[in-house]
């Protein structure tokens, strides 16, 4: 499965800050046996933002779409704007998913605005721009992705195994 890491960060575009939760997501997405295509940089920009996804998504660069930063209350975030702009499905248990384990963490977490999506046979998933935040939601919703992935490009195996070790087909 392929992945793409798309950062939304002001300060990282213009060179004042080093991105950290990026490389933090493409080392862990490789660690899961996922091929990183490249890893994308881009200032707080709602329609940079969109237009980079839908790029991505139409011309079926990525299995999957993981953005870090942009998801809080600043004035300027609007990752989940530019993703539900261009997703043509919600997916809303991986973002519900996240806050409820991250809010066994911190009560913070439900300050998060990151959403889930389906934009042709992309998922795209928000995540939030801390490296700590990061590595806790990831790895949270990581070991059901590659199901997920599966089940979207129609490669998942359609047999589920019974408790007693017999396969049931649908």
């Amino acid at each position: 499965m392929k992945a793409i890491i798309l950062t939304a960060s002001d300060s990282g575009y213009q060179g004042k800050r080093n991105d950290t939760s990026g490389p933090l997501l493409c080392k862990m997405m490789e660690e899961a046996g996922y091929e990183i295509v490249r890893q994308i940089l881009l200032p707080d920009d709602q329609e940079m933002l969109a237009q980079q996804m839908i790029h991505i998504c139409d011309n079926k660069e990525a299995d999957i779409l993981l953005t870090t930063g942009g998801t809080g209350f600043s004035m300027r975030d609007c990752m989940p704007e530019a993703t539900t702009q261009v997703v043509e499905r919600l997916v809303p248990g991986i973002s519900e998913a996240m806050r409820y384990y991250s809010l066994q963490i911190t009560k913070r977490a439900m300050l998060s605005r990151a959403v889930a999506g389906i934009r042709k046979q992309t998922l795209i998933i928000n995540l939030p721009g801390s490296p700590k935040a990061v590595e806790e939601n990831l790895s949270f919703i990581l070991p059901e992705l590659w199901h997920g992935l599966e089940i979207l490009k129609g490669s998942a195996n359609e047999c589920a195994r019974k408790g007693n070790g017999e396969e049931s087909c649908n």
